[in-house]
């Protein structure tokens, strides 16, 4: 969706609503929320991408969001087993991230990387859908991360150049002067902590130009919401019974790795919660109740070794 397209949904949309219902994050441990722990969010993991998704869904009912970041994939690894599924959930706003842990970890070659994320870009606007890009921090002339600051500019370049061809909106952390204070970082280096994940979701909503609460450097609670906003029972059934089984039988892993997407059907922001009751034939139904009559309880945080958080 280009920026006319959405100045001119917003105006239907009203003043006070943007034009977004579904919102989809692609990515790796920067999207899924790595280093912004909450107990009360899914999968323990907050994130930039739930920030954004609270606010909008504030000024839309029928808000829906759907994260299928996973730690430590390479890019390829994210369009291959990420893009399609994005696709089939329809999305009107979609963020893609990727290529950090190619550069940081395996010397990849921006030129290279780029070449697969404009494909990707091309496809996933192809949908009529806005989408979002991420152009990397800038980490400065670290020990460490100094040695690859030139290819994280060299992509940071490309990733500019893709998205003005796709009409895809660039949030520029590079340009992003308080991600270069330490307090925005976990202790890992590696990771934003709950206030740089805070910053990249307030760089995200001024760059989709919508009006939200989030002030700068004060990042906001999880907001307590009732159950009757809860449409949870289908996101509670994916989470515990189907998708464990699709990436069990589907998905390449490397051994003694478990991992699976935090949200990876659209629901409600705040919907997860409450199971059930589900309704006569639902597959979550003929299972036994963990936790008595109440219905199924969530399922246990998929486990991950201690070396793959990135």
């Amino acid at each position: 969706m280009t920026i006319e397209k959405q100045e001119l949904s917003s105006v239907v949309e009203g003043p006070d609503r943007h034009p977004w219902h579904r919102f989809v994050a692609l990515g790796d441990s920067y999207t899924e929320g790595i280093g912004d722990p909450e107990p009360n969010s899914l999968g323990g993991l907050r994130g930039w991408a739930d920030r954004v998704a609270e606010e909008l869904a504030d000024s839309q009912p029928d808000f829906a969001y759907a994260n299928l970041a996973i730690r430590g994939f390479l890019l390829k690894q994210i369009l291959d087993v990420q893009l399609e599924p994005a696709l089939a959930l329809k999305p009107d706003l979609i963020a893609m991230s990727g290529g950090g842990n190619d550069i940081v970890f395996r010397h990849g070659d921006p030129d290279k990387l780029a070449e697969k994320i404009d494909e990707a870009v091309g496809i996933l606007s192809a949908t009529g859908a806005t989408v979002l890009l991420y152009a990397g921090p800038d980490w400065g002339d670290t020990p460490v991360f100094g040695k690859i600051r030139g290819r994280v500019a060299i992509y940071n370049e490309h990733l500019h150049r893709i998205g003005a061809r796709h009409h895809a909106i660039m949030v520029d952390l590079w340009c992003l002067p308080e991600l270069q204070h330490a307090l925005m970082w976990d202790p890992d280096r590696l990771h934003l902590s709950p206030l740089g994940h805070h910053s990249v979701a307030v760089a995200t909503l001024n760059a989709l130009g919508v009006a939200h609460t989030l002030k700068p450097l004060q990042p906001r609670p999880l907001p307590a919401h009732g159950w009757t906003q809860a449409r949870a029972e289908d996101l509670v059934w994916a989470r515990q019974y189907f998708v464990p089984w699709v990436l069990k039988r589907l998905l390449p892993h490397h051994a003694g790795d478990d991992l699976a997407a935090k949200r990876p059907q659209p629901a409600p922001v705040f919907g997860f919660g409450r199971p059930g009751p589900f309704p006569p034939g639902h597959p979550a139904r003929q299972a036994p109740a963990a936790g008595g009559a109440s219905g199924v309880q969530p399922a246990a945080v998929p486990g991950v070794p201690a070396d793959r958080v990135a």
